[in-house]
């Protein structure tokens, strides 16, 4: 397989919507950021192979993270034979790590000095979640305790690539915004933060049924809830999920925010699609709270299709983030 087909066909398999992000970027943009979503991604599928047991993905994580850091394979194989998910394009995509990891040690110093500083915060934040939810068996339930964890997840695995994509784009990109560096990088991380509090708050019911719980233990305690009972009493957590649902709007309120003041045109489109998609994925959780639902919620594909048609015309106007 070559890199074409590592940043194309196994990228449009793994990536789903980001994909589209990915392709609108500048040709600047799109390898790094390709490649950066590409490593995650795997870092995320060993994180989550329920088939190996919790200390067996947490070595292979460490190993990994070791491997894009010194660019050796050493300890890969072991990985591949261990780590086996059921999804086509995640197994492929383990097959093929050797060459993902030849990729980045080919890519210039600065570059791969991104990848691999914001690859190292994913992997903390994945094995941070691994330690705190263990495979329990039996039913229970296990949630965060503080809000400050839930904060600090959100970051590591999400609010990071904010800083990451707006350091490699002022790198690559000279014009990118007239924001000094440090307030693009704080709204481009709550930018990170929102999404991926959107994506926590509408995947609750899964989590719960695989022992997780990311509302704060002691905000639904405060409430009169109790994580081992939301799926049996989700009315009880609605005040703690109205808190953060409204917490992930503000966030997403500086993806706005970061849009508006960043210049290029391609970049503006590929940021403009996971925000619309975050505010609508926020909207139907407002209607139909995941907890007290059994459809899990999910942006309907006309409005994915909307989206994309927005994002081009939010590339050069600010009309479709004033709707």
């Amino acid at each position: 397989m070559t890199t074409a087909d590592l940043g194309g066909r196994l990228l449009a398999s793994v990536s789903r919507s980001f994909y589209l992000s990915i392709r609108i970027l500048p040709a600047a943009l799109r390898e790094p950021i390709g490649l950066a979503y590409l490593l995650a991604r795997a870092s995320d599928t060993i994180a989550d192979s329920a088939a190996a047991p919790a200390e067996v993905r947490l070595g292979h994580l460490a190993a990994f993270g070791r491997m894009a850091g010194s660019l050796s394979p050493e300890g890969l194989a072991e990985l591949q034979r261990d780590i086996r998910p059921p999804d086509a394009g995640e197994r492929e995509l383990i097959a093929e790590l050797g060459r993902a990891l030849a990729w980045l040690g080919a890519l210039d110093a600065p570059a791969r000095a991104e990848i691999q500083r914001v690859l190292a915060q994913i992997i903390h934040g994945q094995t941070l979640d691994l330690q705190r939810f263990p495979a329990t068996g039996g039913g229970e339930v296990v949630a965060l305790q503080t809000a400050a964890e839930l904060e600090e997840y959100a970051y590591l695995v999400a609010g990071c690539v904010g800083e990451f994509w707006t350091r490699l784009c002022l790198q690559r990109l000279p014009t990118y915004s007239r924001m000094s560096l440090e307030e693009l990088s704080r709204i481009g991380t709550n930018f990170g933060k929102g999404l991926q509090l959107v994506n926590i708050l509408r995947d609750l019911p899964a989590d719960l049924r695989s022992g997780r719980c990311y509302l704060p233990g002691e905000e639904l305690r405060a409430a009169g809830a109790s994580p081992a009972r939301l799926l049996a009493e989700p009315q009880s957590a609605r005040p703690v999920f109205d808190r953060w649902r409204a917490r992930a709007g503000a966030l997403l309120d500086d993806g706005r925010a970061y849009i508006l003041a960043i210049r290029p045109a391609r970049v503006r489109a590929a940021c403009y699609l996971p925000w619309s998609l975050g505010e609508a994925t926020l909207r139907l959780l407002e209607r139909t709270p995941p907890l007290e639902n059994a459809q899990r919620v999910k942006v309907p594909r006309s409005d994915v299709y909307q989206g994309l048609a927005r994002a081009l015309v939010a590339g050069f106007s600010d009309a479709p983030l004033r709707r």
